[in-house]
């Protein structure tokens, strides 16, 4: 089919900081005293909002985090992105097919608007979305529910049923399934079959994506 309307997530899609976050986030946790390995991170938080992952980490760890646990690892982390942070391999070329055939995309991420404006200025992809950049913050529920694609949809003017989303986490591809949306899943962590269990359409390159919309 065709689509009108691409939806991308941020974090590992658009932009490639999974690596720097999770691992932040792990040393994070760890000077909190919750001891995880870097898998653990990534299957159980990568996804979710950081007050999701907060929540989830703290009845992990079956105690509270410090105040300012949030402040120090967001300090951390952009300064991360600023010295290093690169875009996802084929996805200029892609947003540019999506431009020259007149087909919507926006962004719909679990990421806080201030996390977004950083990395996709660093990346120079903020040129692309301006105004059509969606947080959760916007809505009751964060992924895996589908409540930020439908809103990201409505706010695009188009039909679910007329988009597509691109993900790469298992909480992300739940949620554009739950929105009755097609999913294609950015594979590069090794989960192929969790994600296509979970309804994926599995890619291991944008140019695939590409191709898939194109044909």
């Amino acid at each position: 089919m065709s689509f009108d309307l691409v939806i991308f997530d941020c974090d590992g899609v658009l932009v490639d900081s999974e690596p720097l976050a999770t691992d932040l986030l792990r040393q994070a946790f760890y000077e909190e005293g919750l001891v995880l390995t870097l898998n653990e991170v990534i299957a159980h938080f990568v996804g979710l909002s950081m007050a999701e992952v907060i929540i989830k980490a703290e009845k992990i760890l079956g105690s509270k985090f410090q105040p300012n646990f949030l402040q120090n690892l967001q300090i951390k982390t952009f300064s991360a992105f600023r010295q290093g942070l690169k875009s996802v391999t084929g996805v200029k070329s892609l947003i540019k097919e999506l431009q020259e055939n007149e087909i919507k995309f926006c962004v719909a991420s679990s990421g806080s608007y201030d996390k977004m404006a950083v990395t996709l200025e660093v990346t120079g992809l903020d040129i692309f979305f301006q105004k059509n950049i969606f947080s959760v913050s916007e809505v009751a529920r964060g992924k895996p529910y589908p409540d930020l694609f439908l809103y990201a949809a409505e706010k695009m003017e188009i039909e679910p049923a007329r988009s597509l989303v691109i993900e790469d986490s298992i909480y992300g591809v739940r949620a554009a399934v739950s929105a009755g949306i097609e999913v294609m899943a950015y594979s590069v962590r090794g989960e192929d079959k969790i994600l296509q269990r979970a309804g994926g359409l599995v890619v291991h390159h944008m140019n695939e994506v590409t191709k898939h919309i194109f044909s």
